[in-house]
C-alpha cells in the first residue's frame, strides 16, 4: 500500500444507499444487484480508456453507519437509464491493490482494509469523505480509501 494524492475526478452511474451490516446479507444486499444493473444498462467507453469504479461516499459515520455507492465509469457511451454524477473528492488516499479472480480479490482486499484501519499499527486515519474501488483490469484493482 501506498499514499497517492488525487484530483477531483467525476464518475457517472448508478447508485444506492447501503451498509456493510446489509452488504453481508444476501436477502438485503445492493452492491452486487446494482453491478448486475450497470452492466446490463450501461455502455463503457473502453475503446477510449474509460474505466469502471465503484464509489464509496456520502457516509453517515463509520465502518458501521450506512453510505452511497456508485458504480460508474469515467466515460460512458450510453445507458437506457438515468445516471447520477459523483465526484471523487481531491486529496490523499492510501491505495490497496489486488490481483486474481473479481469479485473475490474486492471481498479480500477491503477485509484487509478493515483489519488495517483497526489494527494497533495504522498509521493513518480514513476521512470517510469518497472511497473508491478502480477496475485497472477484469483481473486487477486498485481501492482508494480517503485519508486525512
Amino acid at each position: 500500500m501506498n499514499v497517492i494524492h488525487l484530483n477531483e475526478k467525476s464518475i457517472v452511474g448508478l447508485s444506492a444507499r447501503t451498509n456493510n451490516k446489509n452488504e453481508m446479507n444476501p436477502a438485503a444486499r445492493k452492491i452486487a444487484p446494482l453491478v448486475q444493473k450497470f452492466d446490463q444498462t450501461v455502455s463503457v467507453n473502453y475503446r477510449a480508456g474509460a474505466r469502471v469504479y465503484s464509489v464509496y461516499y456520502d457516509y453517515e459515520s463509520d465502518v458501521s453507519g450506512d453510505y452511497s455507492v456508485l458504480i460508474g465509469a469515467d466515460a460512458v457511451e450510453s445507458s437506457s437509464m438515468a445516471l447520477t454524477e459523483v465526484k471523487i473528492q481531491a486529496g490523499n488516499y492510501l491505495v490497496f491493490s489486488a490481483k486474481g479472480h473479481v469479485p473475490h480479490i474486492v471481498i479480500e482486499t477491503w477485509n484487509e482494509i478493515w483489519r488495517y484501519f483497526s489494527s494497533d499499527e495504522c498509521m493513518h486515519t480514513r476521512a470517510y469523505l469518497t472511497d473508491f474501488e478502480f477496475y485497472k483490469s477484469q483481473d486487477e484493482i486498485e481501492i482508494h480509501i480517503g485519508i486525512k
